[in-house]
């Protein structure tokens, strides 16, 4: 299966979830879930995967559940797959 990583950059308590675009390489994404007992980190992979069209299972943080900056895992997602993601949103550039 293949295995896709993903660096995104994390604003919670935002108005909305949403990809808000990319910057210098990094996506980011806006949740409304508090940074606390990984209700971010949760919404997080439920925003990606929705994007995505894949099972929120398929995804998970590999690295920095306790940061704003972190790595997605993606399973069953080719990095290809990824160029395009947050690049139609008004913050990409």
């Amino acid at each position: 299966m293949s295995v896709a990583e993903l660096r995104v950059r994390v604003t919670p308590r935002a108005g909305r979830n949403e990809i808000a675009g990319r910057r210098g390489g990094v996506l980011l994404v806006h949740v409304t879930a508090a940074p606390e007992k990984g209700k971010a980190n949760v919404a997080v992979c439920r925003v990606i995967a929705r994007a995505l069209k894949i099972a929120a299972s398929r995804v998970r943080v590999a690295r920095g559940a306790g940061s704003r900056d972190k790595l997605l895992r993606l399973e069953g997602v080719e990095q290809a797959d990824l160029a395009g993601l947050g690049d139609d949103r008004p913050g990409a550039g």
